[in-house]
């Protein structure tokens, strides 16, 4: 059967109370003026054994309250420098779905998504993620399942949020509906740690191209994991996220290599978006809000015939580790958005440095609390995003069990036919979607 999502209802959720005139005109700062001008998207689905009658409702007034505290949330953006608080609200949209929410959780297809979502995270401002020509900041979707489940959908400016402040959000959220609030305040204060420069040159039209690509989700249960690590250890300890990173790299760059039909291993590089708030000296509160990251390079040019995962493992740790506080203090100085764009210009030059290097981009997610959002009916059975219309793009998110990995995999048609033939992905795979 088809999935059909009905809207039922369309308000704008105000805060609950005032934003004071001080706080009005709020800054974003420089690491927030190089994000991507789209949105980040969670979706959480939850099961149908403890919904009320007033449900709907208790979200409403829990986000009204939530908004208070967030109050850039409910704002609108003003260009690439700052947000108006001006308590407009957010968007929440209740839907009907006419399927059963077990569908969701066996086969979390990117295009069904979509349809949850009260508007398209990357393409938002084409699909009415405006209100009287305004970009909105906030999106909500509540969709209701024809067997009783529930699953929201949740978008934020990528322009004031990345994961973490998702995550974060999210979880205040639902702490305020259960009425047990003891979450810490959010941090608003990231133009003051990184000042803006008043820069824009971040389109999402240079991101998103038009070219035919697929997304499958590969599965990698605990002990799955466990046997991955074990199986690179040698004279390193891999983390979770390590393992999977090099094994879906080596299995791409393997793909490039059928697909040219040379010998030699391929040339490449890997990114990934590495969260600072932990980095920086002193530590950042968790609940810091911004675009708290940074993007690590990870090149691959040798010219060989057989490869390692452990060599991948060292690249990659080498390349992550290089984000430390040193770094960042000098990020935080009067150069840094000469700093900022460091990464940017180097992956230029080294995309450039032989024909063909193909450049992958992960994010992971997997250590971001989702599976612990209980609004009052439980912990989800199922949280994740949609992935970035890109190829070569890879978010990792945590499993219900918080012991596993799921890789969200965007490649072209043609790369992932071959992918998910791979037999040295698929031996720690424990499942294919």
């Amino acid at each position: 059967m088809a999935m059909k999502v009905e809207i039922i209802s369309r308000e704008m959720i105000k805060p609950s109370s005032p934003t004071p005139a001080h706080l009005k005109h709020f800054k974003i700062c420089l690491l927030d003026e190089l994000a991507p001008p789209s949105y980040v998207p969670i979706f959480l689905l939850y099961s149908s054994a403890e919904f009320g009658n007033c449900f709907a409702d208790k979200l409403k007034k829990s986000l009204s309250d939530t908004l208070a505290r967030y109050y850039p949330f409910s704002g609108k953006l003003k260009g690439n420098l700052s947000v108006d608080c001006n308590d407009d609200g957010a968007l929440f949209l209740e839907a009907k779905v006419n399927i059963a929410a077990s569908e969701i959780v066996r086969d979390p297809e990117t295009s069904m998504l979509y349809k949850l979502f009260p508007f398209d995270p990357y393409r938002g401002t084409a699909d009415g993620a405006t209100v009287d020509g305004e970009t909105l900041i906030t999106g909500v979707q509540v969709n209701v399942f024809e067997c009783g489940g529930v699953g929201i959908g949740v978008c934020v400016s990528h322009k004031i949020a990345d994961g973490a402040t998702m995550a974060s959000f999210l979880n205040a959220w639902a702490a305020t509906a259960t009425g047990i609030d003891q979450t810490a305040a959010p941090s608003l204060d990231s133009a003051l740690l990184f000042p803006p420069k008043g820069v824009d040159i971040i389109k999402q039209r240079d991101m998103i191209k038009d070219e035919k690509i697929v997304t499958r989700r590969f599965e990698f249960e605990g002990k799955n994991l466990a046997n991955l690590k074990a199986n690179i250890a040698n004279d390193i300890n891999p983390t979770r996220v390590e393992a999977v990173t090099t094994l879906i790299w080596k299995a791409a760059m393997e793909v490039t290599r059928l697909n040219t039909g040379k010998d030699l291993i391929p040339p490449s590089i890997v990114t990934h978006l590495v969260n600072i708030r932990d980095r920086m000296n002193p530590p950042l509160p968790r609940h810091s809000v911004g675009n708290l990251w940074r993007l690590s390079l990870a090149p691959y040019f040798d010219v060989k015939k057989e490869l390692e995962l452990q060599e991948l493992v060292r690249i990659l740790r080498k390349s992550i580790r290089g984000i430390d506080s040193e770094y960042l203090t000098k990020l935080q100085g009067d150069d840094g958005l000469a700093k900022a764009l460091e990464p940017l210009k180097e992956l230029r030059q080294l995309a450039l440095r032989g024909e063909g290097v193909e450049v992958y981009t992960f994010s992971s997610w997997a250590r971001f609390p989702l599976y612990e959002i209980n609004f009052g009916w439980g912990m989800p059975i199922k949280v994740c995003t949609i992935t970035v219309p890109v190829r070569n793009s890879v978010i990792l998110m945590g499993t219900k069990s918080g012991d596993g990995i799921e890789a969200w995999v965007t490649l072209t048609e043609k790369d992932m036919a071959k992918f998910e033939c791979s037999q040295e992905l698929l031996q720690f795979v424990s499942a294919r979607i």
